[in-house]
């Protein structure tokens, strides 16, 4: 794959975030995610067909959108933040050459680092770890813990921290662009998009399609868990659901419809992502498009 050449203000991030970083060099095999809902719209137009267009993952200072919070413009708390820990160095660019953000996989889930995100995922090629910088926690949470590829003393950090599922990452920020016909292993999907326009959209940006083992959540289990995000969004779930099953499509089709606060089905896809995957289970395969799913070693 090809690696990128990098401007001067993302060299100088990188720099910089090297200087604060310590700890041992990066296990190879390890993979930076970039975790995504793929039926979403972007200004009206399906993300992966938008994507395809433009050829690029965009950050939300280009698209305006996000699946944690938007704070991307001048004086908001993402700017504040890139600005504080980049030293400036994005300060006076535009949008397109600030970094995309994502996970480092070290847990080796087939769902990505970092599903709170979103159902599928990017899988960066290994050539991406050397112009990616990290934090532990997310960035949101103001951290003073970092690394880079050659000092990565924060896969320790976290395995030593007791965290809910959906907040035990490590955030990346990748510098340069990501192309998928030219960055990207592999766009990992949820198997409810088979045989739908996500499909068919995903075969259209260049890289290779794979499947993981899927989200899936009954409503009886979701009515188990109350106090994960609030009773009113285990009535939201259990209003959308399909046959009293909850997955990414049809969380999906309710956020397209417009009908429900996005917070409100973002929680609900929280409870999703948290209760209708088996983390425990290392071995969850990764499979082709056309493969059924098999037990396998491991990441976008």
């Amino acid at each position: 794959m090809n690696a990128p050449s990098l401007t001067t203000p993302q060299r100088r991030a990188l720099a910089h975030v090297a200087g604060l970083a310590s700890g041992p060099a990066v296990d190879p095999g390890l993979r930076v995610t970039l975790n995504f809902h793929p039926d979403r719209l972007l200004d009206g137009t399906p993300l992966l067909e938008a994507m395809a267009g433009r050829g690029v993952y965009a950050s939300q200072f280009v698209t305006g959108t996000s699946n944690g919070g938007l704070t991307a413009w001048p004086g908001g708390d993402r700017w504040r933040w890139e600005s504080r820990i980049f030293d400036g160095a994005y300060d006076s660019v535009p949008g397109a050459e600030r970094p995309v953000y994502g996970a480092l996989d070290f847990r080796r889930y087939a769902v990505g680092g970092a599903p709170r995100f979103g159902s599928a995922h990017f899988r960066l090629g290994v050539g991406a770890l050397e112009r990616t910088t990290f934090c532990y926690p997310d960035s949101f949470l103001e951290p003073t813990d970092f690394g880079v590829a050659a000092r990565m003393g924060l896969i320790a950090l976290a395995l030593a921290d007791e965290q809910d599922v959906l907040d035990d990452y490590i955030e990346a920020q990748v510098h340069g662009p990501v192309r998928p016909d030219s960055h990207v292993e592999a766009l990992v999907l949820d198997p409810c998009y088979r045989g739908t326009d996500v499909e068919a959209a995903a075969g259209r940006l260049g890289c290779a399609v794979e499947w993981h083992p899927g989200f899936r959540l009954t409503v009886d289990e979701l009515r188990r868990h109350p106090d994960y995000r609030g009773q009113e969004y285990v009535d939201l779930g259990e209003a959308i659901a399909v046959d009293r099953v909850l997955d990414p499509r049809i969380v999906g089709a309710a956020a397209r419809a417009g009908r429900f606060d996005p917070q409100a089905l973002k929680k609900v896809w929280h409870c999703l992502a948290r209760f209708g995957f088996p983390y425990e289970d290392r071995s969850a395969a990764v499979t082709g498009p056309s493969a059924e799913p098999v037990p396998a070693g491991k990441n976008g």
